[in-house]
């Protein structure tokens, strides 16, 4: 009789976790426009930040479709190009993050090797916007 009592309880416990964590997911949207070379960053349905962005040049396309966030690096260096900075890296696919640059005069043209990169003090504020919600409660949509 315990045992099953303390099934249930550990049953009803687990669902409405599991219902606070859906309730509480997708509160950050960042959707990348390739073609326009910007992204979005809405929060609860609000539209809060529109920004320029580079994404992958001819023969390293940015991959499309709809992500969570892996990963998250205050500082990350580049294991396949040169040790190149990328910092406030948000990793999504595999090898790909959203990440700040300092090649600002390139952002609104396609320039990474398929990344997406943003101001470095654009990628900050996501950073912490993330940092704050939870790497969860973010969705990358690209296309």
């Amino acid at each position: 009789m315990y045992w099953k009592l303390s099934s249930v309880l550990i049953g009803v416990l687990f669902f409405s976790f599991s219902a606070m964590n859906l309730a509480s997911a997708d509160n950050l949207l960042a959707f990348v426009n390739v073609s326009d070379q910007t992204m979005t960053v809405k929060k609860n349905g609000k539209t809060l930040y529109h920004w320029k962005v580079s994404t992958g040049r001819k023969g390293y396309a940015t991959p499309s479709g709809t992500f969570r966030p892996v990963r998250m690096h205050k500082m990350w260096r580049s294991r396949k190009y040169d040790n190149a900075p990328m910092p406030y890296a948000i990793f999504y696919n595999e090898g790909y993050a959203i990440h700040g640059t300092s090649y600002v005069s390139r952002l609104g043209s396609p320039a990474s090797h398929g990344c997406v990169r943003l101001n470095t003090a654009n990628a900050q504020i996501l950073y912490k916007m993330l940092q704050e919600e939870g790497l969860g409660n973010l969705k990358i949509v690209i296309k």
